[in-house]
């Protein structure tokens, strides 16, 4: 029996197999960030398709800290009803699905929340967008919301939750030296970049207690000129793990970074694929915890060998899900062909124009 395809657990959270479907932004939201039938439509087909399990969308904490429009929330209890029809629709398909709890803060959208974005720190750069540097009041607020949202997420009956920290959002940002200049407590060595992800994880899991899975997307490196290091990274995913977190899904790359952002495009050879794979064995050497890794896998054959040498416990995908929601289930069958995501990025120029993240090459098959 493939590897891939065993039975896991992460935490008292019984998985059918090692893939995963990383979170993205989908674009399917309320403009208040209410579910809609389509979220509920996209959770079902994801866990039809024999994804092991669902990562959601990227959803905010706090009004102020939305990052795009249709973006899924969390911030409030009127939400919950919506994300429960979104949680059954995952289990009545035999599905597992963790919420994704986020903060955007420099790269919210001020058009959207109507006030100037909250950043880590003041910049000092001309032309750049106004903001506010967060005062340790707006922290003390951060960490008790991203724990009222887990507990949101837990009544609304999702399996686990997932920090996030990668790309640049919020708490990516306090890890990054390319956005943290602060001088007191949450500035300055990684220890204390770190102080406000043990804070979170802290509040987080008195929130859902000792038997809910809480994991992390955590950035192994920033791909930017004195940005977060592997070995900082690992500083903090030893922390974590110390802490009882129970799994770490390994990205990297920020929002502003090209070709080495964290969806890198143009992805036609197996050599492309998985390119956190070194940092992710890293890792893996280092921590006792399950590596959960993304970035550009689009061949089942290239899953396994990572798997089955221990560079990472599970695979994770977003793009080729998007293409291909039964991806998995194809692959179970026999059909080994590579996923048919061409990596162009183009599903979210869909969503951008108010229509949902959709592969356009979709009604060209």
């Amino acid at each position: 029996m493939s590897k891939m395809f065993e039975r896991t657990e992460i935490n008292g959270m019984a998985l059918e197999n090692r893939f995963v479907r990383s979170a993205t932004w989908e674009g399917m939201a309320d403009g208040d960030g209410a579910v809609t039938p389509k979220l509920v439509a996209t959770m079902a087909d994801l866990a039809r398709g024999g994804v092991g399990l669902i990562i959601s969308s990227h959803s905010y904490v706090r009004p102020e800290g939305q990052a795009g429009p249709w973006q899924l929330g969390v911030y409030k209890d009127e939400l919950i009803p919506g994300l429960q029809e979104m949680t059954a629709a995952a289990h009545n398909n035999g599905g597992k699905i963790v919420m994704q709890l986020s903060h955007a803060g420099i790269f919210a959208s001020s058009k959207l929340t109507g006030q100037d974005p909250l950043a880590v720190s003041d910049h000092e750069e001309p032309g750049k967008k106004p903001c506010r540097q967060l005062t340790g009041q707006d922290i003390k607020e951060i960490v008790a919301s991203f724990a009222d949202g887990a507990s949101r997420a837990k009544a609304a009956g999702f399996d686990g939750v997932e920090l996030h920290s990668a790309h640049g959002y919020l708490l990516s940002q306090f890890l990054s030296p390319v956005f943290n200049r602060r001088q007191d407590e949450y500035g300055g060595g990684i220890l204390n970049r770190s102080r406000i992800h043990i804070e979170v994880y802290q509040a987080v899991r008195e929130a859902v207690g000792e038997s809910y899975p809480v994991l992390i997307k955590l950035n192994c490196r920033d791909f930017a000129e004195k940005g977060l290091s592997l070995e900082e990274s690992l500083q903090v995913g030893r922390m974590l793990a110390d802490a009882g977190l129970d799994a770490i899904e390994l990205s990297g790359g920020l929002l502003t970074g090209g070709r080495l952002s964290p969806s890198r495009p143009g992805i036609k050879y197996e050599e492309e694929e998985a390119y956190f794979r070194e940092e992710a064995r890293y890792f893996k050497n280092a921590l006792d915890i399950p590596i959960i890794l993304v970035g550009g896998m689009r061949s089942c054959q290239v899953a396994e060998r990572l798997v089955t040498e221990g560079t990472a416990d599970y695979i994770s995908m977003s793009r080729p899900l998007i293409r291909e929601p039964f991806l998995i289930n194809r692959w179970k069958s026999g059909d080994l062909s590579r996923a048919k995501c061409k990596s162009d990025n183009l599903c979210f120029k869909t969503a951008m124009a108010g229509n949902g993240v959709y592969c356009e090459m979709k009604n060209s098959e």
